[in-house]
């Protein structure tokens, strides 16, 4: 179990920041003398950039020893017909890329599908059946439960019962299947598809952090900030996307509240941008609230040092029926490797926040239950300290040297004939 296939549509980002999931899980596993290979799309998610495959159907390169391979896919813009078609092609040459990889350089051991969209898990599914090897099937987002659960498809409606049927689908035949949250088993129960699928082959292998990684970018990729450096105020950091589904007008009627209570020492930075920044800028000038700054995009490699200097970093997204099967937020990680109280503004299943200690969770998501949990986390500064210690100490049980090792426990199963559950982080 060697020669590890990884495919993910939208890894050709991991390629060009030399981060992300799979980059690193190839990252450790060659250390651990493994032979990974990722394949993606040769267009990069929400940009105009492209991969030059010469004419071909795929082009190779590598990044730190990882080899890419870049499938040919057209480009497109946002999330209509031409994005299903880049996932359509994709899909398509997947078979065709596949058969010309494994003459050249030889066929996998093992092949890795993971999604977002479920098309790259029947690709491995059949592509694996066809070599002869195991499909480990990763879902890093549920189609079309998320869907549905954000409302822009009903569940009753013919196109999602059809997507339903193809998500079972993938689980019965898959090999094994890894969930990046910790309630992966308990979703397939709630379909009532216990019957159909082993639930024994079900795995839970988060999201995680490589804190060696997050700490030299805080020493070397320092983003120079007088607000955020700035201790006559208790900062509350927000790090994401600005966009509807992120719902930061919540934050800033929290913030309302807050600053109506007379509490002048409790300052919200938001960093990051979207098309709703300047609508929520321009509501902020209008309704006078005079305690949220928006501090716009910065790189990636300069937000640890971001979190690293807050006083509570606010793990926020709109609260969903998805929040009872846990967390796998890339954020929430990193959140935890800077060592500062979180304050989360939803309830979740198999809470990280609650087990480990290392923050407050608003028990329901509203302005109120919001601002009460902003409030507690400012009060006490040894508790807020304790929090944080906490939440560091949490991050090593999430490191990427941790989840690789259970993901090669995982690989190593079939080498025995049988698989064997991973189990829950503890």
């Amino acid at each position: 179990m060697k020669n590890i296939w990884i495919w993910n549509h939208y890894a050709t980002n991991m390629f060009k920041d030399h981060a992300g999931r799979h980059y690193w899980f190839s990252e450790n596993l060659l250390k651990k003398g493994y032979s990974p290979t990722i394949f993606c799309a040769s267009t990069i998610h929400n940009s105009n950039e492209v991969i030059d495959t010469k004419g071909q159907k795929y082009i190779l390169d590598n990044a730190n020893g990882i080899p890419f391979v870049f499938l040919k896919t057209p480009i497109y813009a946002g999330n209509g017909k031409q994005r299903i078609r880049n996932m359509a092609m994709f899909f398509k040459n997947l078979f065709p890329v596949s058969e010309e990889y494994a003459k050249k350089y030889g066929k996998p051991d093992l092949i890795l599908a993971s999604s977002v969209h479920p098309l790259t898990l029947v690709a491995g599914i059949k592509i694996a059946k066809k070599f002869g090897v195991p499909c480990i099937c990763e879902v890093r987002d549920l189609w079309p439960e998320s869907i549905v659960a954000y409302g822009s498809l009903k569940r009753n409606n013919i196109f999602a019962k059809l997507l339903y049927q193809g998500e079972k689908w993938i689980y019965k035949r898959a090999d094994s299947i890894i969930m990046t949250w910790e309630g992966g088993a308990e979703y397939i129960l709630d379909q009532k598809w216990d019957k159909q699928i082993n639930l024994d082959k079900v795995n839970y292998i988060s999201n995680g952090v490589v804190i060696e990684e997050f700490d030299k970018n805080c020493m070397n990729n320092k983003l120079s900030d007088p607000d955020l450096d700035d201790l006559n105020y208790k900062n509350v950091v927000y790090t994401g996307s600005i966009r509807k589904v992120n719902d930061i007008g919540l934050i800033l009627n929290a913030a309302k509240i807050i600053q109506l209570k007379g509490i002048k020492d409790i300052r919200f930075l938001i960093y990051g941008s979207g098309d709703q920044k300047e609508q929520l800028e321009k509501r902020c000038t209008d309704e006078g609230i005079n305690n949220v700054i928006f501090k716009g995009r910065v790189k990636k490699n300069q937000v640890p040092s971001i979190l690293k200097r807050s006083h509570v970093n606010l793990l926020h997204n709109l609260s969903t029926s998805l929040n009872k099967y846990g967390q796998s937020q890339n954020k929430l990680f990193e959140y935890l490797a800077a060592g500062k109280c979180i304050v989360q503004t939803y309830p979740t299943g198999y809470s990280i926040c609650e087990r480990y200690d290392c923050g407050v969770v608003a028990p329901k998501q509203n302005p109120v239950e919001i601002a009460k949990a902003i409030i507690s986390s400012c009060e006490d500064d040894e508790v807020n300290k304790s929090m944080g210690k906490n939440a560091r100490s949490a991050a090593y049980q999430f490191d990427f040297n941790i989840l690789t090792d259970k993901l090669i426990h995982l690989i190593e199963s079939f080498n025995e004939g049988e698989e064997q559950e991973i189990g829950i982080v503890q």
